[in-house]
């Protein structure tokens, strides 16, 4: 059965539609991140910031230049801590999360 959309369509149209499930996303995209899944994590944080915010907004928020956003959310991108930090803080505020830190055992 053929599909009749490409599947990264159909997720950022979903994200641009639905806020909980761009929420559910950036949950999965910290969780990537911080489990050293480092390229999901960023693959994940570039779908949200296509569908909602996008580098334009991103690069006036954080300071950051567009092209040296696209190269630290690309597949082989390697942010700095604290560039990382400020662009899911940027993220974070756009889809309205306020992030929460629990243990697990």
């Amino acid at each position: 059965m053929a599909l009749t959309r490409e599947y990264k369509e159909t997720v950022l149209a979903r994200i641009k539609r639905d806020p909980k499930f761009a929420r559910a996303l950036y949950v999965e995209a910290v969780n990537s991140l911080l489990e050293g899944e480092i390229e999901e994590g960023l693959s994940i944080l570039r779908d949200l910031v296509h569908a909602n915010i996008t580098f334009k907004e991103l690069s006036r928020q954080t300071g950051f230049g567009e092209k040296a956003l696209h190269r630290m959310l690309s597949n082989r991108g390697n942010p700095t801590s604290r560039n990382l930090f400020t662009i899911t803080k940027a993220i974070c505020e756009d889809l309205g999360v306020k992030p929460q830190v629990k243990f697990a055992a």
